[in-house]
């Protein structure tokens, strides 16, 4: 069975850092491309950030470049995502989510077959 497992989330200080975890199982890791999406209440689910280690591309989103940086460790089947600099609108439910083909769109929800149960971020202000 494929599964996501999102971990590192937590409370933190505008301006702080936080390091995000997704460890799968159930499928050639290394074979299919990772994203970090994230949902804030009353808002879409979007777009944070995406790893194709096959097009060995990284992709991320406007209001996070600079910011947050996607790596990948093949061997232990895990993707992070290291944030710095939070802002309070940061503050988000962060999913990670696989999919064997990289997105026309690499932002675009529905182009992602299986999804993590999420991590909490909260940046106070």
């Amino acid at each position: 069975e494929v599964q996501l497992v999102e971990s590192g989330g937590g409370l933190v200080q505008a301006g702080g850092s936080l390091r995000l975890s997704c460890a799968a199982s159930g499928f050639t890791f290394d074979d299919y491309v990772i994203g970090w999406f994230r949902q804030a209440p009353g808002k879409e689910r979007e777009g944070v950030s995406c790893s194709s280690s096959s097009d060995r591309s990284t992709y991320y989103a406007d209001s996070v470049k600079g910011r947050f940086t996607i790596s990948s460790d093949n061997a232990k089947n895990t993707v992070y995502l290291q944030m710095n600099s939070l802002k309070h609108e940061d503050t988000a439910i962060y999913y990670c989510a696989a999919t064997p083909h990289l997105p026309g769109v690499w932002h675009r929800t529905s182009g992602y077959d299986f999804w993590g149960q999420g991590t909490q971020v909260t940046v106070s202000s």
